[in-house]
């Protein structure tokens, strides 16, 4: 509350509590002045306590009296305590929005579940403006305490989108908690912005469809691409990392980032990269050396000689990693 309405509070209590002992001390018989500011006291808490002494018509009307005036203090300061309350959340709304309609450009993550709070981290790591919607308090909470900014909504609602700056928007994530309202939001996000690039999460294969007819530009099922990742490492170990390209017609081309020692390819010892045959035999790139100390030559040139104590990266598509492997 305000500093106001403290002092306000706290100056009406102390009268209170002055001129209700001064009555009890002055109606009661043979009353001290511990026992009418104690029998003030339990009279304002309503707790119940029996009286000190016998109390006369006079002093049970003087209590009926301090009890009134005590409830709606009480009253006055709940009412106060709301309507500070209100105050601090519209100051915190619009103080919120006035920044989010700074952003241009930026990025949107509906849904702060798993997905959008590892999405919602990597943005911020590589310091990109974005804006959250939720309308979860708990998760709301989390939010702020991460200092990120949000809209407080319901991201199936347009105006909710609309606060969030969807039309001046570059990139937007949908990671809902169902395909259904995914499917809903992408809708309505490409009502309102055709331009932004649209990424949505699914869990059933089948409405991936649907949300590329709705105008997603990247469909996501998180546990398909759980799987193929954690299918690729048990068949391939050795594979450090790997992407999957869509061409416009949907097909897939997988590649692969490897790392293979020299030492295992001796005919390659003393030559140099464009000597080596890679791109023209294996259609692989080496896009980096490893040298045995640690140090790492990123992009290297054709002239290049390698060495059998280097270990290279190389990428390609699986299929030509392997064919390489087998020449090992």
């Amino acid at each position: 509350m305000q500093i106001k309405t403290r002092l306000r509070f706290f100056i009406y209590f102390s009268l209170l509590i002055f001129i209700g002992s001064l009555g009890f001390y002055s109606l009661g018989e043979n009353w001290s002045v511990l026992e009418s500011v104690y029998m003030t006291i339990i009279t304002l808490s309503t707790v119940g306590f029996g009286e000190t002494q016998p109390l006369t018509d006079a002093g049970k009307i003087w209590t009926i009296i301090v009890i009134l005036f005590g409830v709606s203090g009480v009253a006055y300061l709940f009412t106060e305590f709301s309507k500070e309350m209100f105050r601090l959340d519209f100051y915190r709304r619009n103080k919120m929005i006035k920044s989010v309609k700074k952003l241009h450009n930026h990025y949107i993550i509906c849904g702060y579940g798993r997905m959008g709070a590892v999405i919602a981290g990597e943005l911020y790591e590589k310091k990109r403006s974005f804006v959250i919607i939720d309308n979860n308090p708990e998760k709301i909470r989390k939010i702020e305490e991460k200092g990120f900014l949000y809209i407080e909504g319901d991201a199936t609602l347009e105006e909710t989108l609309i606060e969030a700056g969807v039309e001046r928007a570059g990139g937007i994530v949908v990671v809902l908690n169902t395909d259904q309202d995914n499917l809903f939001v992408s809708m309505s996000i490409r009502t309102l912005n055709n331009e932004a690039f649209l990424v949505s999460r699914c869990s059933v294969n089948d409405t991936s469809a649907k949300l590329r007819r709705a105008g997603v530009d990247k469909v996501v099922n998180p546990y398909v691409a759980g799987g193929h990742k954690m299918s690729e490492l048990l068949i391939n170990p050795q594979l450090e990392d790997s992407v999957t390209i869509k061409t416009p017609q949907h097909t897939s081309i997988d590649f692969g980032i490897d790392e293979i020692n020299l030492s295992e390819l001796e005919q390659f010892d003393g030559m140099m990269i464009k000597d080596s045959q890679l791109r023209e035999k294996y259609e692989l790139l080496i896009i980096g050396i490893i040298e045995k100390n640690g140090d790492l030559k990123v992009n290297p040139g054709s002239d290049q000689i390698l060495h059998r104590d280097q270990t290279i990266m190389v990428i390609g598509t699986k299929e030509n990693l392997e064919r390489l492997k087998e020449s090992m």
